[in-house]
């Protein structure tokens, strides 16, 4: 057996690169973790809602990180009109993410009834961008609804969306449920799903007093992971790679209410091989980490030409 491992420099497509000290910090670590595309989230203070905020935000980042490339994406508010989308799309944005109100970090601004962008939502279908979805609901005690089964909750919305969207690409971010991983694999070709790689990792034993493990959606139960782990394994083409690295102070972690987010980006393609052949799968990781998300995301594979992270096995 080999004691190297050579692979495409990886995509991905879910990431937290911040703004100010933090974003000159983090964003030349990404290429670090072995990967040169970058989905980038746009929960900025203030959150990126227009096309112009966005280029410039797409500008400041490749000038820290010139051989990324940054896919730019919109926060959906009521800013975001049909004609916004349109420009958006003219401009070369991609994508468009939403946070339900409250369910995580800078998501004040979200959601609350996704019926009143139902005009937004067609126009991204008329324009072919992707919608990302923060998929919880906000925690309700009236209704039930916590942070153990919020994403199980939002999967309702989901099919709802699908089925008034039809061909509307629509990710389901960051799944930590097996009940996720049954909904999208029951969708159709036009719904995805990103996994993290926290979340293939741990659960909730692992975050419940350990803050620098806790994250929103938070991980579950081992059956979950399970079915994370099992769906990668499978090689299933619409589950792909979504870091969700969200980098915060070690202040805002350790606080007396931690912020929400694991940090993974410097280490991520490592990490997610040494998951891949713990579990016995490391032929699948190519995919999982670069081909089904440049396919889904319609972006031309990898090319084997430019390179990619070279890692050494552990002796």
């Amino acid at each position: 057996m080999s004691d190297t491992i050579t692979l495409p420099w990886a995509s991905d497509f879910h990431c937290h690169l911040r703004q100010g000290d933090m974003m000159d910090t983090v964003v030349p670590m990404v290429e670090q973790g072995g990967v040169r595309t970058v989905l980038a989230m746009p929960n900025l203070t203030p959150p990126l809602t227009t096309t112009q905020q966005a280029l410039d935000y797409g500008a400041a980042l490749q000038s820290l990180a010139p051989n990324v490339h940054f896919i730019l994406t919109l926060y959906l508010s009521p800013d975001l009109t049909p004609a916004e989308v349109s420009k958006a799309a003219a401009a070369g944005i991609t994508a468009v993410k939403v946070y339900p109100s409250g369910v995580t970090t800078n998501s004040d601004w979200g959601v609350l009834d996704f019926k009143l962008y139902y005009p937004t939502f067609q126009a991204m279908q008329d324009h072919n961008m992707v919608l990302c979805l923060h998929g919880e609901c906000p925690s309700d005690a009236a209704k039930g609804i916590c942070i153990l089964n919020a994403e199980e909750r939002f999967l309702a919305t989901l099919r709802e969306l699908h089925q008034a969207f039809p061909q509307l690409r629509i990710v389901l971010e960051h799944a930590t449920t097996k009940a996720a991983v049954d909904c999208v694999k029951s969708l159709g070709d036009t719904v995805a799903c990103t996994i993290t790689a926290h979340h293939l990792f741990i659960t909730i034993d692992d975050w419940a007093g350990q803050p620098h493990h806790f994250c929103k959606p938070v991980a579950k139960y081992p059956t979950d992971r399970d079915a994370l782990q099992e769906v990668v394994k499978s090689g299933h083409p619409r589950f792909f790679l979504g870091s969700d690295s969200a980098p915060h102070p070690r202040r805002a972690k350790q606080g007396e209410k931690p912020a929400a987010g694991v940090f993974t980006t410097p280490i991520l393609v490592p990490l997610m091989a040494t998951l891949f052949e713990r579990l016995g799968c490391l032929d699948r990781l190519e995919a999982f980490i670069s081909t089904y998300g440049r396919a889904f995301y319609q972006l031309p594979a990898a090319s084997a030409s430019e390179g990619g992270p070279v890692l050494k096995r552990k002796a």
